[in-house]
């Protein structure tokens, strides 16, 4: 995909991931990003304003991509304003930090606040998106996790969210096919404010343990994994697909 004249909508864009993949596509030639948030306003308004200065048009929308109805009103607001839209990059995402064996902690409570964010609020996006994306031959990438892949992760909770992203990014690039491309990038460890904010001094300790025994020895910043996002969003034989980014980490036993 030639990215010159086409519209995406990043979700979660504010920050971290979602930050540096609406900065990649700013410079890749997208006629327009829009950087949706839930929390975040202050760092969505300044990524907005940064991506202004590299070219392209820019807003930032907010909406919680668990509530239907705020996703259907987003989309509606990037047709009304930019009249199309090319790219979805599903990056929105939660977490609760819960021990693996603690099974008693895994209440419905818990469950429904992540599920509800992570794969409702990817397959929400999905499909209000798809009658648009259908239009203009475009393209979807849903970010994943390793936790998706192995027993790991900050909790079953989010691991099993993300494992089924991993199975509705296949089923979608069957539904979809042939108009819209839909893939998946699973992080690893990724060194960002969000993995920071809940504890600094373990998120170093962490790091420094999971560079150590890392083929490449180094823990990946965001824009590793959004030139991964790049790589398919570019690349119009690719569907149905996932890579991990995590340094090698993930083929050691």
């Amino acid at each position: 995909m030639d990215l010159n004249g086409r519209v995406a909508l990043v979700t979660g864009g504010g920050t971290g991931i979602g930050r540096a993949v609406c900065l990649r596509l700013a410079k890749a030639g997208a006629k327009a990003v829009v950087v949706n948030y839930s929390r975040s306003d202050k760092e969505a308004r300044a990524t907005a304003a940064e991506l202004i200065v590299l070219g392209p048009e820019a807003m930032a929308h907010k909406a919680d991509v668990s509530n239907d109805h705020e996703v259907t009103a987003m989309v509606a607001a990037v047709i009304d304003r930019y009249g199309r839209l090319d790219v979805l990059i599903n990056n929105a995402g939660t977490t609760r930090f819960i021990a693996h064996p603690d099974l008693e902690a895994l209440t419905d409570e818990v469950w429904d606040g992540v599920l509800k964010v992570n794969l409702k609020g990817t397959f929400y996006c999905c499909r209000e998106a798809a009658p648009e994306l259908r239009k203009t031959g475009g393209a979807i990438v849903n970010i994943a996790s390793i936790a998706g892949h192995r027993a790991t992760g900050s909790s079953i909770v989010y691991a099993v969210s993300k494992a089924g992203v991993l199975q509705l990014t296949r089923a979608l690039a069957v539904a979809l096919a042939p108009e819209v491309r839909v893939n998946s990038v699973s992080p690893g460890l990724v060194s960002t404010r969000w993995f920071r904010q809940f504890d600094a001094g373990a998120a170093d300790s962490q790091e420094s343990s999971a560079s150590a025994t890392t083929p490449l020895q180094v823990i990946a910043a965001p824009d590793h994994v959004a030139q991964a996002v790049m790589a398919f969003v570019e690349n119009d034989m690719l569907t149905g697909q996932d890579v991990v980014v995590d340094g090698g980490k993930n083929i050691l036993y």
